[in-house]
């Protein structure tokens, strides 16, 4: 019987790194997956929910409008992940909206076209059709870029460590819009917040039959427990005698969204009218087009969880920058030293090795 080829051979996760507990041919089971999955919609919501909230009051649209394009978002949020997933990059990423693209909806927004209609459901309306039309133009920017391969050619020059200090400053961007928001409410925004930090990285060692449940679920614990108290605080009346805007920044009954939500609802195309064309808005939204692409937000996480994409930029920095003579145990490539050994097992060359054939530049010792 012929020996199997070396890609034919299935390794059990724990074998391929320390701490790594899924491979590329092994899967978690269906339970642990649907939680994981669940989490992570949960996570997804943030911007599924944030981007509507504050630009569909701004529309003209009431609660129900705000349902129906929060639900809309979703949807078309999971079969991009599927197409992406099945068909694109393959990489465990979530494709959702893009906070590169509020600016040029809001200038549409304001159009004095659009901001003179009286009735506001008609603006609303009007404004839909209006931000489609733009989208519709706009994407044609990436359908060239992406069909005639330029783009290709054009991403050889974001590398990961150029992109880092992108990265950083756009979430720096978005970090005075977001957490100031927990201040709107302190006594559940900071429960959540030491949580969600105690599970994660205080208490992450306890298992349940050998199962991470604080790590691998924080996020999941932490959103039932801290709805549950704020559930609590709402029904025992402790917000009865609080201003207002306490009281819509609390409260759980205070969002409209679940009421005004239908139990049954599928998104369908041009289920606002027809779209409409405008010059002026779709040059607007192609410059967000532009800005969208060099985002590669949830792609370099996912590559920044590659231990061995860590290792060699950790291992590039000091070799640079470390002197050889006076550190040389403390330089780059001990830490490179347990991935660079690729011809010796067949689970390093199918794990480890690098893309574009770099680890010729790494040579075994």
């Amino acid at each position: 019987m012929a020996d199997p080829k070396p890609e034919e051979i299935s390794h059990p996760a724990m074998d391929q790194l320390q701490g790594l507990e899924y491979c590329i041919d092994s899967n978690p089971s269906w339970g642990e997956s649907i939680a994981l999955g669940f989490q992570h919609y949960i996570l997804a919501l943030g911007t599924a929910v944030m981007i509507p909230t504050f630009l569909v009051p701004l529309m003209g649209g009431d609660h129900g409008d705000k349902v129906r394009v929060v639900q809309t978002l979703l949807f078309v949020q999971g079969i991009n992940t599927l197409i992406q997933t099945l068909f694109g990059t393959r990489l465990p990423t979530v494709i959702g909206g893009s906070y590169a693209f509020m600016v040029p909806i809001m200038s549409i927004i304001h159009d004095p076209a659009l901001t003179r209609i009286e009735d506001d459901h008609l603006r609303f309306l009007s404004s839909m059709r209006a931000v489609q039309g733009a989208l519709i133009v706009s994407s044609s920017i990436q359908i060239i870029l992406g069909y005639s391969q330029l783009w290709a050619i054009c991403s050889r020059f974001f590398s990961p460590l150029g992109m880092v200090p992108v990265i950083s400053l756009l979430g720096f961007g978005l970090f005075d819009r977001g957490f100031p928001v927990v201040g709107r409410c302190v006594e559940i925004g900071v429960p959540m917040l030491i949580l969600f930090v105690t599970f994660s990285q205080y208490l992450k060692n306890f298992h349940f039959r050998q199962l991470p449940v604080l790590e691998r679920f924080a996020l999941l614990i932490s959103v039932t427990v801290i709805w549950a108290y704020a559930h609590l605080l709402t029904a025992s009346g402790a917000y009865k005698h609080r201003p207002d805007l306490t009281q819509g920044n609390c409260r759980t009954d205070r969002a409209y969204l679940i009421s005004a939500a239908p139990w049954i609802k599928i998104p369908y195309p041009l289920q606002w009218g027809a779209p409409t064309f405008d010059a002026g808005h779709c040059f607007g939204m192609m410059a967000a087009v532009i800005v969208s692409l060099i985002e590669f937000n949830d792609f370099l996480n996912t590559i920044f969880f590659s231990s061995p994409t860590v290792a060699l930029i950790v291992g590039v920095f000091l070799d640079n920058t470390l002197d050889y003579k006076d550190s040389a145990r403390d330089r780059g490539m001990p830490w490179w030293a347990k991935f660079r050994s690729f011809q010796g097992d067949s689970r390093n060359e199918e794990f480890y090795t690098l893309p574009f054939n770099l680890n010729r530049f790494f040579p075994p010792s």
